[in-house]
C-alpha cells in the first residue's frame, strides 16, 4: 500500500497521535488528555512520563486501527512528533525526568523575571529577538530548578523539551544524546542566537546556567535513532523504525496552514491562544520592551516569526466547559454552548469575561479572571460568548501592534482545534476586522509532522509541495462593519478597566488569595 508516516502532537491539554499516506489521507488516529497539576497559586506543571505513557497507548491504538484496514505498520518509514516550545524538564543520565515538566501557564518565576527585567540588556533583543525575560520562558524555569531543585541538582546532566522527552524515549536514548531542534530552541526565550542556530554562551554566563545542561541543536527532520525493541513491542510498529528530530508545536501549525513568507497571520486556537506573524527576521519595532510579543524560528531554514498569545486562552474554554458548566466527560458540549451563544448579540450586552486565571502579565501582572456586568437575565449562552469574545479582546490588542509596525493583516487563518467553531472564527473576523479562513486541516501540525517524517525518510524531496497539497480552503468568515464598530468600542472601554479602573481592585483580589 505505500510508506505511511507517523506523527504526533505533544501539546497542553492532550497527546494526538496519527498515521497518514503518502498522499497525506489520514489513515489512523488516537488521542488522549493530558494532566495538570496545581501544587500552589501561580504555579502549573505536569509529568513528562505522561507524556510518553500517552504516547505509546496512542501509538498502539493507531498500529491496531491500520491492522483492522488493512494497513501493515511496518510500512511506517519514520517518527515525527513536535511538542511545547515553552516548557522543559530535567533528566538525569539515563534520559529519565527527575523535575516535572513546567510550561508557560507557570508564573513560579515571576520574581526572578523582574530581577532580570530590572537591569536592561540590550544583547536579548539583538541575539534573540526578545528584549525582556518573560515568566514563560524555559530559560527561568531553568533557572528555577538549578536554584530550587534538589534533584537536580544532585543528579541533572539535562534540560529537554517533551516531544524530545519522548522521541528520546521511543528511540532509547540517554541524556549524553539530549537534543533539541532549532526552532523549539528559540522557544526558551533567551540564552542563544537565533539567526544562527546555536546556544549564546554570553547569555548562559549571565543566566547563570552552565552550557552543559543544554541539549544539542539539530534540524526537524534530523534522524536521532531508531524504535527500539521495546517500544516496538509496546507500540506495535516495526522495531527499528526511523526516528526524527522533531519540532515546534506553533512552528508546525503555521506550516501546516500555508504559511511559508513573510507578512502572513495566523491564530493558533490551541490552550494558549497564539497570534502569529512571519517576518523575514527581527523587526525592531516589534521587539521593543514593552511590546509584549515574543520572537521565534520557524522549522524551516530562514523563517521566522512574532507571536502574541493569552496564555490561558483555549485552556479558558476547557475550564468554563468542565468546571462552570461540569460537562467534563463530554467533548463536544462546546457545540451547545455555541448554538446558545449565538442567540447572544456581540458585544454580551456589556457582559464582560477576563481571561487571566493564571494571572495577567506585565502590568497587569496581578490581574485575575472574572466575569463582569452579570445579571439574572443572563445564562451559559451569554458567559460562553463573554468567554469568547475576551480572547478577540486580547487579540485586538496584539493586532493593533502588529499594524503599527506595517503588517496589514487582511487576511487570517485560523488553525488547531478552536478553528472548528464557526461563531468563534465570526467573532474573530468581526473583532479583528479582517478576513478569517480555515483549512479543511484544522490540526496542521500532526500532518505537517508526517511531511517532515516523509522528508527524513526519503519519501520527499521538498516538504513546502507536499504541504501545499494538504491545504485546502474549508470556509471563510467576513468582518461585519457595524459589529467591528461596536468591539471597538467596547475595547477601548476594556483596557482603561483592566489597565486603569481595575488595577488598584486586582491588587486587592490578590491579597485576598492568599489567605486561602
Amino acid at each position: 500500500m505505500g510508506k505511511l508516516y507517523l506523527g504526533f502532537d505533544a501539546g497542553t491539554q492532550s497527546v494526538k497521535v496519527a498515521v497518514y499516506d503518502s498522499s497525506w489521507t489520514k489513515v489512523a488516529s488516537h488521542s488522549l488528555p493530558t494532566t495538570l497539576g496545581y501544587p500552589n497559586p501561580g504555579w502549573v506543571q505536569m509529568d513528562a512520563d505522561e507524556y510518553v505513557a500517552n504516547t505509546v497507548t496512542c501509538m498502539k491504538a493507531c498500529s491496531d486501527e491500520l491492522r483492522r484496514k488493512g494497513y501493515d505498520p511496518a510500512d511506517v518509514a519514520a517518527i515525527m512528533g513536535d511538542g511545547i516550545i515553552c516548557g522543559i524538564t530535567g533528566i538525569d543520565a539515563d534520559g529519565n525526568a527527575i523535575t516535572p515538566f513546567i510550561n508557560y501557564l507557570d508564573s513560579r518565576t515571576k520574581e526572578d523575571v523582574d530581577a532580570i527585567n530590572s537591569t536592561p540588556r540590550e544583547i536579548w533583543g539583538r541575539e534573540t529577538g526578545n528584549p525582556e525575560a518573560s515568566c514563560m520562558f524555559p530559560a527561568m524555569f531553568a533557572r528555577w530548578f538549578l536554584k530550587n531543585s534538589d534533584a537536580f541538582k544532585e543528579r541533572g546532566v539535562k534540560f529537554v523539551h517533551d516531544a524530545p522527552y519522548i522521541l528520546m524515549h521511543l528511540a532509547g536514548l540517554k541524556a549524553e544524546d539530549a537534543f533539541i531542534d532549532w526552532g523549539t530552541m528559540s522557544g526558551w526565550g533567551l540564552g542563544y542566537r537565533v539567526m544562527d542556530k546555536v546556544w549564546s554562551e554570553e547569555q548562559l554566563e549571565i543566566l547563570g546556567i552552565d552550557p552543559k545542561y543544554m541539549p544539542k541543536i539539530l534540524k526537524p527532520w534530523d534522524i536521532v535513532g531508531k524504535l527500539t525493541a521495546e517500544m516496538a513491542e509496546k507500540t506495535g510498529f516495526a522495531e527499528g523504525t526511523l526516528v526524527c528530530a522533531g519540532a515546534g508545536d506553533t512552528m508546525q501549525s503555521m506550516l501546516g496552514s500555508g504559511v511559508f513568507e513573510s507578512g502572513q497571520g495566523v491564530d493558533v486556537a490551541g490552550t494558549c491562544s497564539m497570534f502569529c506573524v512571519s517576518t523575514d527576521g527581527i523587526v525592531p519595532e516589534l521587539s521593543k520592551p514593552g511590546s509584549g510579543l515574543i520572537f521565534n524560528s520557524g522549522s524551516l531554514p530562514d523563517t521566522y516569526f512574532y507571536w502574541g498569545y493569552i496564555r490561558t486562552g483555549g485552556l479558558a474554554l476547557r475550564w468554563f466547559k468542565d468546571n462552570i458548566c461540569l460537562k467534563s466527560d463530554d467533548p463536544k458540549y462546546y457545540v451547545p454552548l455555541s448554538e446558545m451563544a449565538e442567540k447572544v448579540p456581540a458585544g454580551c450586552n456589556g457582559v464582560l469575561f477576563l481571561p487571566y486565571l493564571t494571572g495577567g502579565t506585565g502590568d497587569e501582572a496581578n490581574a485575575s479572571g472574572c466575569f463582569l456586568n452579570l445579571t439574572l437575565d443572563d445564562d451559559q449562552g451569554v458567559m460562553w460568548r463573554a468567554v469568547l469574545e475576551a480572547i478577540g479582546y486580547d487579540y485586538m490588542e496584539i493586532t493593533d501592534t502588529y499594524r503599527a509596525s506595517g503588517v496589514p493583516l487582511k487576511r487570517i487563518t485560523v488553525t488547531e482545534g478552536g478553528s472548528r467553531d464557526s461563531l468563534w472564527n465570526q467573532i474573530k473576523a468581526d473583532m479583528l476586522a479582517s478576513d478569517v479562513v480555515r483549512f479543511r486541516n484544522a490540526g496542521g501540525a500532526v500532518v505537517t509532522n508526517c511531511v517532515f517524517a516523509a522528508l527524513a525518510s526519503g519519501g520527499v524531496k521538498d516538504v513546502i509541495p507536499a504541504l501545499q497539497d494538504t491545504i485546502v480552503r474549508d470556509a471563510s468568515y467576513a468582518p461585519n462593519p457595524a459589529n467591528s464598530e461596536l468591539y471597538r468600542d467596547l475595547f477601548m472601554k476594556k483596557v482603561k478597566l483592566v489597565k486603569q479602573d481595575m488595577r488598584e481592585a486586582f491588587k486587592t483580589l490578590r491579597s485576598m488569595k492568599s489567605f486561602r
